[in-house]
């Protein structure tokens, strides 16, 4: 559900977390709009790893794409540590990375992109851009019910109604496998953009920095790094 063309003017605002896909988000935006900001949530992740890399990655995309290095603008961070402790899960806590009576991963942080897209479309709002581009899919996840695309449309439109004008939100991940991402970031930015994700993303639950894979740094053993693993293996082996 794109609202631009690749020579689009229009501005974003990209939710960007620091990991993979928020990454492949972000060189997706730069590639097609003329003005490009990010925003980041604290909300009271258990591994501060996740909000150092956020700048890393911030930092090196301009190296990765110099032809739209000018086009990236500020970064914001919003302080949602408060909702943190009510959403309390496994991303924010000391509990086992499991499934729940619902069948849902304990590292379900309820309502989560719900309050980002709302912070976000304030943001965006208040600073002039006219798009969100959100790294949500639900192809290849982990099962959480604010990552389907139902959503995310449901979404878009109560927050048009509520700031009383169109808020599109893109979700270029949306219908893609791992691998598609993998791939998506290549075509982008080639082995540079790759280099870069893997050296400085971050995605794996436990916040492991301790060993470097061909797909990036990670435990190996969460779901995130299973996920990410696998759709490496499968892009580099296409």
């Amino acid at each position: 559900m794109s609202h631009f063309s690749q020579t689009s003017d229009i501005s974003a605002l990209v939710l960007f977390s620091g990991g993979q896909d928020s990454a492949t988000c972000l060189a997706w935006a730069l590639e097609r709009c003329g003005r490009v900001e990010t925003v980041g949530f604290d909300y009271g992740q258990r591994h501060a790893v996740e909000m150092d890399a956020r700048l890393k990655v911030r930092d090196g995309m301009a190296r990765a794409l110099p032809q739209w290095a000018d086009r990236l603008g500020p970064d914001h961070v919003v302080d949602l540590t408060g909702y943190g402790r009510i959403a309390d899960s496994a991303l924010t806590a000391e509990r086992a990375i499991e499934m729940d009576a619902r069948g849902l991963p304990t590292t379900f942080v309820p309502g989560r992109n719900l309050i980002f897209l709302t912070a976000a479309a304030a943001l965006a709002d208040r600073r002039g851009l006219q798009v969100l581009v959100g790294g949500m899919c639900e192809t290849d996840y982990s099962g959480y019910p604010d990552c389907r695309r139902d959503t995310i449309e449901a979404m878009s439109r109560a927050l048009s109604l509520g700031l009383d004008k169109p808020v599109p939100i893109e979700t270029p991940l949306m219908a893609l496998t791992k691998a598609e991402t993998w791939a998506l970031a290549h075509r982008i930015g080639g082995d540079a953009l790759v280099e870069l994700i893997v050296e400085d993303s971050h995605t794996c639950y436990l916040g492991d920095r301790a060993e470097r894979h061909a797909w990036g740094y990670g435990c190996g053993t969460c779901p995130a790094c299973e996920l990410r693993a696998a759709g490496h293996a499968q892009w580099a082996a296409a």
